[in-house]
């Protein structure tokens, strides 16, 4: 299909100037264009179908940006979204007028904060800024408070868990929102605890929440901080869980544990946890299962020193002889990831409460771990 010629000649007047963004408003069949000057639009007069004008459009974008009628090859949506546009190509993309290659750009190495700016313009949607947001240039840049101040404003009526959580932990890099709306989404968090796993993503030692160190503490504290300091990574562990921090990060992951929401967030809260404890043996075998990786932490505690962790094992037992359940606990913690829930979803796709009745023989045991370092040892 041809475009009109008043639609073709004020297109070819728009596209002559020096242009930043081109986004196209198929409801109302209008084409904006963003420049130095300010914004500017043209209302299309489509003579047939809406969906063939359009392409015809867009061809038209694409011969005198590109030097091809072939426009953006939205067939490569899935190599486009890992990152992989060219970097030198991604001020021309944002002209094409086309959704997917907005896309290409904000998953793109190259972004910057200045592209940022412009592909925002071009396609204002949640989950570009998500994708911008984790790129530093873009954090660091004008772009980051904007991008987070629309996610906040947003995040109440998103409807996906995963993207409830990775908001959050978006938004809680340094410097993009205030400690007064940190505290807000904390709160909020009561209600959707999926915030909470973003919440343990970003700051897992900065909390906002008020807590005390476990009742013991004191007497261990003058044991195991100079094990700690000198390089043992498990004496560091129990020094970090046991204090005030520590026990509020533990007591998050607990509320979340005993009640997630669907599968994602149980495999992003199995993530966390294994990061927060993962200097303690950053090891795992990937295809052991609950009991397996009990046995393992349990016979652990019996090795001597002939590896690294078996000797700041030893070490700090030798010390606080005392640990040795926590020290158990730490090690289960570090090893029980996504791997062990694997299995079950892969047969079902359970959400809700009878989700969490099919991982009770993995949540079970952890619940246990967590308890036992938050000192409650029998309860969960």
């Amino acid at each position: 299909m041809e475009l009109n010629a008043e639609d073709a000649l004020r297109l070819n007047v728009m596209l002559a100037n020096a242009l930043q963004a081109v986004r196209i408003d198929e409801s109302s069949m209008t084409v904006h264009a963003l420049s130095e000057q300010g914004e500017a639009s043209i209302r299309l007069n489509p003579s047939g179908r809406d969906d063939q004008y359009l392409k015809a459009v867009r061809e038209l974008l694409s011969s005198q940006v590109l030097g091809s009628p072939g426009g953006y090859p939205v067939f490569l949506r899935r190599w486009t979204r890992m990152g992989q546009a060219r970097d030198d190509s991604l001020e021309q993309l944002l002209l094409l007028g086309e959704p997917e290659a907005v896309v290409a750009v904000v998953h793109a190495s190259g972004l910057n904060d200045e592209i940022a700016r412009k592909a925002w313009w071009a396609m204002p949607e949640a989950d570009n800024a998500r994708r911008m947001l984790e790129n530093e240039s873009v954090v660091s840049g004008s772009m980051g408070k904007v991008l987070a101040e629309y996610l906040v404003e947003y995040l109440p009526f998103e409807t996906e868990h995963r993207a409830m959580l990775e908001t959050v932990r978006l938004v809680l890099q340094p410097g993009l929102i205030s400690d007064e709306l940190r505290d807000k989404l904390w709160r909020s968090a009561k209600r959707r605890n999926s915030y909470y796993v973003g919440f343990m993503d970003a700051i897992p030692d900065a909390l906002p929440e008020a807590g005390a160190a476990r009742k013991d503490w004191p007497g261990l504290e003058p044991r195991l901080r100079p094990l700690a300091q000198e390089g043992n990574p498990v004496a560091a562990q129990l020094c970090r869980c046991l204090g005030e921090r520590g026990q509020v990060f533990l007591k998050t992951a607990q509320i979340v544990t005993g009640k997630p929401n669907n599968q994602e967030v149980v495999v992003e809260l199995l993530k966390s946890i294994q990061r927060y404890f993962s200097g303690v043996c950053p090891n795992s075998d990937p295809a052991a299962d609950m009991d397996t990786i009990l046995a393992d932490a349990e016979a652990l505690l019996d090795v001597p020193a002939v590896c690294a962790t078996t000797e700041a094992v030893q070490e700090v037992l030798a010390v606080a002889p005392e640990c040795r359940d926590d020290i158990r606990a730490l090690l289960t913690l570090a090893w029980a990831g996504e791997p062990l829930v694997n299995p079950i979803f892969a047969r079902s796709d359970a959400i809700g409460s009878v989700m969490r009745k099919k991982i009770a023989p993995v949540t079970g045991p952890l619940l246990e771990q967590i308890a036992r370092l938050r000192g409650m040892a029998g309860s969960q």
